[in-house]
């Protein structure tokens, strides 16, 4: 069996390019690989967004969401046989009802809500970003400032409807589909202890926990990001 395309989820204030160093790493290793466009509007209609993508490649899939990606790729998930593993990467891993606000504020630590700028949007209710003059402290510490500056010019705002939408389905996928987890441990938005107890709840096939990294994985940490879709991958394959 040949291996499955890898679908990559970003979350909300980062957008498709984050991926980047994490593409090259996976392309070395001859696997497949979109970064998808989360659109950041609402969690089911973002879902909605990632079946089409999912149904366009016509074949299997392991889908790794970021941050709220991993509240996309949940929605998406659940009962679709296209997917054969998921990857949460500094991710949120619901189950069904809980929200990214939910569980972002359910251990301390997250200092995400005073780094945020708020305003309202013409479809109804509120859009944040993270003001760019703390965005680096707060999203990619590990960073450089060059490259810090770059990402919050570059970021996409969520609704605040996306970040309040609990997962819609009646069996969260993680319990059925194999998942692997990475974060880091300096993680400012989702805290790690967040992050640990997702993984434990889920029975995580493995997980890495990468000292002294910060939020933007994907970016500052993608050797640990990359093994560990590998490792999904190579179990997806079977």
């Amino acid at each position: 069996m040949n291996r499955p395309v890898v679908l990559l989820v970003h979350g909300a204030f980062a957008e498709s390019a984050g991926w980047n160093r994490v593409i090259q790493r996976l392309r070395g290793n001859q696997l497949t690989t979109v970064a998808v466009a989360n659109p950041l509007r609402s969690v089911e209609a973002d879902a909605t967004y990632l079946r089409d993508v999912i149904d366009g490649i016509g074949g299997p899939v392991v889908l790794v969401g970021h941050s709220y990606g991993g509240m996309v790729i949940s929605q998406a998930a659940a009962g679709n046989p296209a997917v054969r593993a998921l990857v949460y990467v500094a991710a949120f891993a619901p189950e069904p009802g809980e929200s990214a606000l939910l569980l972002s504020s359910k251990f301390e630590g997250s200092t995400l809500g005073q780094a945020l700028q708020a305003y309202p949007v013409t479809s109804g209710g509120n859009e944040f970003r993270i003001d760019p003059a703390k965005f680096h402290r707060q999203f990619c510490a590990d960073l450089d400032t060059e490259e810090a500056a770059l990402m919050a010019a570059t970021q996409r705002p969520v609704t605040e409807r996306a970040l309040s939408d609990g997962l819609a389905v009646d069996e969260a996928p993680w319990r059925t589909v194999p998942s692997w987890f990475v974060h880091g441990d300096k993680d400012l938005n989702i805290p790690a202890a967040a992050l640990r107890f997702m993984a434990e709840r889920a029975d995580s096939r493995g997980t890495r926990e990468v000292a002294g990294a910060s939020h933007a994985l994907a970016a500052s940490q993608p050797d640990a990001v990359t093994a560990t879709i590998l490792d999904a991958a190579d179990h997806a394959r079977g």
